[in-house]
């Protein structure tokens, strides 16, 4: 019923600001100016036209016929907005919740973070006391070491002034002898190594030396190859006689290679429609150009011949005689016609392959 009355529903606040806090309240208005004092007292004065309003509002609603629907509208659109409010109110609710996992995870991140790193240092620190202390092991051994051999040194000494020269003799005999042959050892391997080492180069600087032969064989023998086409063609364009030679001698071979190609496949066809074609069918077919050569007489005798009627001897309607007479006279026409074409396209040269005879 708010619209009744000129006023709205106060929104929910806004927490999308995070963990800021509410905003402060503004400051009081200065009393020395009159127009911020008076936009001040405006916010808390009574609108009375808007009471007004909605009382000639109530009176037209109540004198109204559907005074109850527009009741029960207004409360199912107050329950509507009572509904969507609750709803933001619960989204607010949850991006608050959702705004403490996430602060909450961050404070676990860190608190990873943090516990990592002084795991990393106190890592470190062990690491660096071992080291010191393993440092402080080696001096203390190599002190230890350097007195022990001192008083090897000395006790030798002794030994050296109070027992026999011949046993220091041998003793001093046998290391020097360990010695030399360690020596030996150590030259022996270092001169393998050094010649494995002069080899290893000899055998690289001669595997250069043939690659780089080879190389230069192969440009020479494509220079070589390519002067002497060169020259042998150049002679060759210049030498009119030799051009004009060789073009006329492949141009004959391919006549002559197409000639004998088109002459194989005519006399092939040939044999082929005269062998594989019954006599019955040769007698009674067309005649064609093989005939007009074989037998010229008999070939010029057919063609000039008058038609004999084919009909004749047989017994039939007026109408269908007629008819039938027609359809052949065309028939024989056309005959007549594609054979003159045939002997003319064979006068002037054409290979092309002929129609088919009748009854095949």
């Amino acid at each position: 019923m708010s619209w009744l009355f000129g006023y709205s529903r106060p929104q929910p606040p806004d927490i999308s600001g995070g963990s800021e806090g509410p905003n402060p309240p503004p400051p009081p208005p200065d009393k020395k100016n009159p127009k911020q004092l008076e936009e001040a007292l405006s916010a808390f004065s009574f609108d009375s036209a808007a009471l007004e309003r909605a009382a000639k509002a109530a009176r037209e609603l109540e004198a109204s016929k559907n005074a109850k629907e527009a009741f029960e509208l207004s409360r199912m659109q107050e329950r509507t907005k009572q509904l969507e409010y609750q709803a933001k109110l619960k989204e607010y609710e949850a991006s608050i919740e959702q705004l403490k996992i996430r602060q909450i995870q961050v404070q676990q991140e860190e608190r990873r973070k943090t516990l990592e790193e002084e795991a990393r240092i106190q890592k470190h620190r062990v690491d660096y006391q071992d080291m010191l202390a393993r440092k402080r092991q080696e001096d203390q051994m190599a002190q230890q070491a350097r007195m022990h051999e001192e008083t090897l040194r000395k006790q030798e000494e002794s030994v050296q002034k109070q027992e026999a020269m011949r046993r220091q003799t041998i003793e001093y005999e046998a290391q020097l002898r360990h010695q030399n042959e360690l020596k030996q050892i150590e030259a022996r391997l270092r001169g393998e190594a050094q010649v494995e080492r002069e080899n290893r180069e000899i055998r690289l600087e001669r595997s250069r030396v043939e690659a780089r032969e080879h190389r230069e064989t192969i440009l020479q023998s494509i220079q070589t190859v390519g002067s002497v086409m060169g020259a042998g063609l150049d002679a060759f364009l210049k030498d009119r006689n030799k051009v004009i030679t060789s073009v006329g001698a492949v141009t004959i071979l391919a006549g002559g290679v197409y000639g004998a190609k088109f002459g194989i496949g005519t006399v092939a066809r040939l044999i082929e429609t005269r062998i594989g074609k019954p006599s019955l069918v040769r007698e009674t077919s067309r005649f064609n150009t093989v005939d007009l050569i074989r037998n010229p007489w008999q070939a010029l005798k057919r063609m000039f011949a008058r038609p004999s009627d084919p009909l004749k001897n047989v017994i039939l309607e007026v109408s269908s005689y007629n008819s039938l007479n027609q359809r052949l006279c065309v028939i024989i026409w056309w005959f007549d016609c594609t054979f003159l074409a045939q002997t003319r396209s064979s006068a002037t040269g054409d290979s092309g392959s002929y129609p088919p005879h009748e009854g095949e």
